[in-house]
């Protein structure tokens, strides 16, 4: 299913920032939910990840289930990549940014630790290694996408025939790594609507007035500007915790100002 939509998905849209980003969330999605069952026990055919990276440290010792990680790359990189084999320019970028995706878990991977002893001491403590929560990872390749690099496509003769490559159009940037994103063509315009890419425009959008970001009514609002009105919200205010044990709370009316783009 996934390789289906991801089939129709590169016919409406062509090699933008935007395909990188889903090629590689989806890349990591598959490795993170392969790893995640591994663990905990739902798929027989893994398990935790027993080759342990360094010793011990100070006051803690190897536990628990870590996460393998690398099997669940395995996975991904035989699903995600598997129609990934064509000599041309979108399968080089297709294969770049998958491997992207699946090093963003690699790379956001920490140790996750509990604590043994009487009344919580903390006499012993074993820790693993763990998957963040998939939105860092979310997160993580929304940076990604935020710099990532244009390409330009170029063509060489091999044995086998033509084949095209990708290589950085700016000189003077700094060069993608294996953990950037890359793409070579321009995103289309999704300030206005666009039945064929399903592009809703951003007309009567809600925009953060005091931010500078994508979110901000400068950028979200294409130039367009914005309208104002005011929202009366009635919200749970002034609550009290009584003994034992509930919580009691006012209702209070609060005035927003709701800003969307025109």
């Amino acid at each position: 299913m996934l390789t289906f939509d991801l089939q129709i998905f590169e016919l409406l849209f062509p090699a933008t920032r935007e395909s990188a980003f889903v090629h590689a969330i989806a890349s990591a999605g598959v490795a993170f939910a392969v790893t995640r069952a591994c663990a905990d026990g739902s798929a027989t055919i893994c398990g935790c990840d027993t080759r342990h990276k360094g010793p011990p440290g100070e006051g803690w010792k190897w536990g628990g289930c870590s996460e393998d990680v690398d099997f669940g790359s395995m996975v991904s990189r035989e699903f995600a990549d598997a129609r990934e084999n064509r000599p041309d320019a979108r399968s080089a970028m297709n294969r770049h940014n998958n491997e992207a995706g699946r090093m963003s878990l690699n790379d956001n991977m920490f140790l996750k630790c509990k604590c043994h002893g009487l009344s919580g001491s903390c006499e012993v403590k074993t820790c693993w290694w763990s998957q963040p929560d998939f939105r860092v990872i979310g997160d993580y390749m929304k940076d990604k996408y935020d710099s990532a690099s244009e390409m330009v496509v170029e063509k060489h003769k091999e044995s086998r025939g033509w084949v095209e490559t990708l290589r950085p159009k700016y000189n003077y940037f700094k060069p993608p790594t294996e953990r950037d994103l890359v793409y070579y063509e321009s995103s289309p315009n999704f300030c206005d609507p666009n039945p064929e890419t399903g592009s809703f425009g951003t007309r009567d959008r809600i925009c953060n007035l005091t931010s500078h970001g994508i979110d901000g009514c400068d950028l979200l609002c294409c130039g367009r500007g914005h309208n104002t009105r005011t929202e009366k919200r009635k919200e749970k205010c002034h609550c009290i915790f009584h003994w034992c044990c509930y919580v009691s709370c006012q209702e209070c009316v609060r005035v927003y100002d709701v800003h969307t783009c025109k």
